[in-house]
C-alpha cells in the first residue's frame, strides 16, 4: 500500500470538483467577479479594492512557505495580478490591501483557534502601521482592516498600489490619523 499523501495532488482534485480551495476562492472567484462587474456595470467604474494577505510577495520565504503549503498565497497573488490587469484594460483604479493575520471579533468561525479562545490584541497594540508593497510583518485587527478600507473608499489615496497594514503598539488612531497614514503612502 502506498501511504504517501501528496498535498498538491489532493488540492488539485478538490479544485477540479469546484470545492472551497484557495484557487477556487481567491483566484477563480475573483476573476469571475471582475468579469461580471465589467460586463454588468453601465457606469464608469472608479476603483476596485481587493483584500489579500501579507506574504504574497514573500511566499517562498519563511514563515510564508507554511501558509502557502496549500497554495493560498499563490492564489492570492494570481487574484492580485488579475485585478491589476483588469483595471488597466478597463480604465479604473485599484487598491490591494494586505492585512496580517486577522484578530478580533466577530468570533463566529468555530474552526479557528483564535475564535475558540477569542484571541484579540491587547489594549496597547491598537495603533496602525501601513507600508507599501509586502514588507510589514504582524497581525491586524478586523476593526482596523474595516477602518482602512472605509478610509480609502472615502479618499483618493492608495490608488493603483498594494500595501500592507498591521497593528502596532500604541493607541487607536482617529479616522483622520488613519487617513494621514494612507495619504503618506502616495508620497
Amino acid at each position: 500500500i502506498d501511504s504517501k499523501f501528496d498535498v498538491k495532488d489532493a488540492i488539485t482534485k478538490l479544485d477540479d470538483k469546484g470545492l472551497n480551495t484557495p484557487k477556487n476562492v481567491d483566484d477563480l472567484a475573483n476573476q469571475l467577479i471582475f468579469s461580471a462587474w465589467n460586463s454588468a456595470s453601465k457606469v464608469q467604474k472608479k476603483r476596485a479594492i481587493l483584500l489579500s494577505s501579507i506574504g504574497v510577495q514573500r511566499r517562498d520565504a519563511m514563515p510564508f512557505q507554511i501558509l502557502n503549503a496549500c497554495g493560498v498565497l499563490d492564489a492570492k497573488a494570481s487574484a492580485e495580478q488579475s485585478l491589476i490587469n483588469e483595471s488597466e484594460q478597463n480604465g479604473y483604479n485599484y487598491s490591494i490591501i494586505r492585512p496580517g493575520q486577522l484578530f478580533g471579533g466577530p468570533y463566529d468561525n468555530n474552526y479557528y483557534l483564535g475564535t475558540l479562545f477569542q484571541l484579540d490584541k491587547d489594549a496597547q497594540t491598537q495603533d496602525v502601521e501601513v507600508g507599501p508593497g509586502d514588507e510589514l510583518l504582524g497581525d491586524t485587527l478586523r476593526s482596523t482592516l474595516a477602518e482602512v478600507t472605509a478610509q480609502i473608499c472615502e479618499s483618493d489615496c492608495a490608488l493603483n498600489m498594494d500595501f500592507a497594514v498591521v497593528n502596532v503598539k500604541g493607541d487607536v488612531p482617529s479616522a483622520e490619523g488613519v487617513q494621514m497614514k494612507l495619504k503618506a503612502l502616495d508620497e
